[in-house]
């Protein structure tokens, strides 16, 4: 009996001992399968990100096939090919990913490389002007094939994202068949209760965890943004409701964009580029408070939500990111100097989570185009911005269709003789129904668009086409005009002003380009380089505004200048006030000693003006002298009170 129950306890044991071991192997070999089907499960998110990003890609690309059409002799050529090299990169990404499909991705790489040759005809096609062939060798030969190859990775797309979420039902069907494992091992012993818990608590952490965290940075992400946002204004709504508890505060959102990131990935590459968004995430994450919640939106997109009772609050967390900011970065040695430009919407009764963010973006996108560093959503940011785009709807027809835009030109005086020495040129906009549009509402809407290089074009030509007239009819009269930032760092500004001099026959010297002291300092070495290349062909600088930048004495030492223009703000009152006056001939002094001449603009009555040559300023602009006028008034001046020079 005694032998009979010990083999019996011996065959308890060793079946405990089995089941143990099967237990345990069984939830080793579920956690190392449930661990492979996560790994494959980024790994798909990869491919799949890949599509992606090749399909948005080949869109992006057909898009500016039809835009190069639609602008010829525009930026459209130079961008198409870079989009068409970046979806070739983008479609050689997915050919070494996918090694599961590896002949067909390598079929669309080939068709796709194929595309460049018909492409390059395009563009030629359009650059002689044959408009209607392009059209049709797009239609016939470029559309059909770029259609074949959208197909193919739209399919192929649809086919990886099937699989993830098949790798997904996967990955939860084990962890259910663990944690039964668990519940079974719990009753053999705690011990491998315990492990087991551990194990699946482990890995579920982790698939969260990749599905609400920004893998760079760490943050959480816009779907972490999403979901956070959406239980604060629903947390606000119930509160509305029992108005006898205490409020949590109002929901606001930051969307904090950074100015010039672009410029780093190009120039310094994407790892610097990388490193520094990390730097960022840290220093956003130090300038709020414990409670407010950060996270990356996407590229150099970050977002902050914030939950008080006061609103203006977020005027005070967006100072503070702002001036965190203005600390560089140092990275490898290297110090990037960075800007951020903030918007902010707060919610209102009613609002979801996209009208929000859509606020706040709107808010930090007029912050950006007009350089303000922070700017808050109102009912009124929204008519703003229709406004806007109405705006630039009529500039763009008003440029296409011509007569609207036309030039005034204000005389330019010699103080000591009273002698006229050149005109300004002075954009002016007479619309068909709103009447006369002043320049300050419509040029900022132009210089944050591509429309400005066209619009300069225009002004330049009928400056330069006016300057010929009166050559013409004898008289010599310098025109200055106004260039942009955006124009100045223009690559080809330099050979369109060379080429414009040269078909209407108007001598260099009789052109005077304006630019400020801003669109110098935004990128000194490009603007450096392109006023020598204006001033190789005989063409006069001047920097105006002169006084209102931030330029210094090394670049002002450094350009090709020959002309500075005081701003009116210290011209105004230098006649009565000494510390505008003593300004005023220092500036003067400042440019003789460079060999410069010093011209005041804003002279609107005769003490300024005595005042101006009391201390040796050479020449003068204003209402005092003489108003912006039509071509034909300045050539009856010229009639008037100038014999022509032969």
């Amino acid at each position: 009996m005694r032998s009979a129950r010990g083999s019996a306890s011996r065959w308890l044991v060793g079946l405990v001992a089995v089941a143990l071991a099967g237990l345990s192997g069984s939830a080793v070999f579920g956690s190392r399968q449930q661990a492979d089907i996560v790994s494959q499960i980024a790994t798909d998110g990869a491919s799949t990100d890949a599509y992606q990003q090749t399909s948005y890609l080949a869109r992006w690309e057909s898009a500016m096939m039809q835009q190069a059409l639609r602008k010829p002799g525009g930026d459209g050529h130079r961008q198409l090919l870079d989009v068409y090299r970046q979806t070739q990169d983008a479609m050689e990404h997915i050919a070494a990913l996918d090694v599961q499909d590896q002949q067909l991705t390598a079929e669309i790489v080939q068709a796709h490389r194929g595309l460049n040759g018909e492409i390059a005809t395009y563009l030629t096609l359009i650059d002689q002007g044959d408009r209607q062939t392009a059209e049709d060798h797009l239609e016939k030969v470029i559309e059909p094939a770029t259609t074949r190859i959208m197909d193919v990775v739209l399919a192929e797309q649809q086919n990886h994202l099937d699989e993830h979420a098949d790798r997904q039902a996967d990955g939860q069907r084990e962890s259910r068949q663990l944690m039964w494992g668990n519940g079974l091992a719990f009753v053999v012993t705690l011990l491998v209760l315990a492990l087991f818990a551990w194990s699946a608590r482990a890995h579920r952490l982790q698939v969260e965890a990749m599905a609400t965290t920004d893998p760079l940075t760490g943050l959480p992400n816009r779907a972490a943004f999403t979901d956070r946002t959406r239980r604060a204004l629903a947390e606000d709504t119930s509160h509305r409701r029992r108005a006898s508890e205490p409020r949590p505060g109002r929901a606001t959102v930051l969307v904090i964009n950074l100015d010039g990131f672009r410029d780093v990935n190009e120039q310094l590459g994407h790892r610097v580029g990388d490193l520094l968004l990390n730097h960022v995430s840290r220093r956003l994450q130090v300038s709020v408070r414990e409670h407010d919640f950060v996270a990356r939106l996407g590229g150099d997109e970050f977002a902050v939500l914030l939950r008080d009772a006061d609103p203006a609050i977020g005027e005070a967390i967006a100072a503070r990111l702002t001036d965190a900011f203005d600390e560089p970065f140092v990275i490898d040695d290297l110090t990037v100097d960075l800007e951020v430009s903030v918007g902010a919407a707060t919610a209102r009764p009613g609002d979801d989570v996209p009208t929000l963010l859509r606020h706040a973006d709107t808010a930090m996108s007029i912050a950006k185009q007009q350089r303000l560093g922070f700017r808050r959503f109102t009912t009124s940011t929204t008519e703003d911005s229709n406004a806007r785009l109405t705006l630039l709807g009529d500039l763009r027809r008003a440029l296409d269709h011509g007569g609207e835009i036309s030039l005034h030109y204000q005389p330019k005086v010699d103080i000591g003789s009273g002698v006229l020495v050149g005109v300004e040129a002075l954009a002016r906009w007479q619309h068909p129904t709103k009447g006369p549009i002043s320049p300050g509402a419509f040029i900022p809407v132009l210089e944050a668009t591509t429309l400005i290089h066209k619009f300069t074009h225009q002004v330049l030509t009928e400056a330069l086409t006016q300057a010929r007239t009166w050559l013409d009819a004898g008289y010599r009269v310098p025109v200055a005009v106004n260039i942009s930032t955006r124009s100045l760092l223009d690559a080809d500004f330099p050979d369109q002003v060379a080429t414009l001099l040269r078909e209407i026959d108007v001598p260099g010297e009789q052109l005077c380009i304006e630019v400020t002291e801003y669109s110098i300092m935004s990128d000194p070495n490009t603007a450096i380089e392109a006023l020598h290349r204006i001033r190789r062909l005989g063409v006069k600088i001047s920097v105006d505004d002169y006084g209102t930048g931030y330029s210094s004495m090394t670049y002002l030492r450094l350009l090709p200048l020959d002309e500075l223009k005081i701003d009116r703000s210290f011209v105004q009152d230098m006649s009565t006030d000494r510390g505008n006056r003593a300004l005023v001939a220092s500036t003067v002094e400042l440019g003789h000693n460079l060999g410069l001449t010093v011209v005041a603009e804003g002279i609107e009555d005769a003490p300024t003006l005595a005042a101006l040559g009391e201390i040796g300023c050479d020449f003068a602009q204003g209402f005092h002298l003489a108003r912006p006028m039509p071509a034909d008034a300045v050539t009856a001046i010229l009639r008037r009170v100038y014999a022509p020079v032969a």
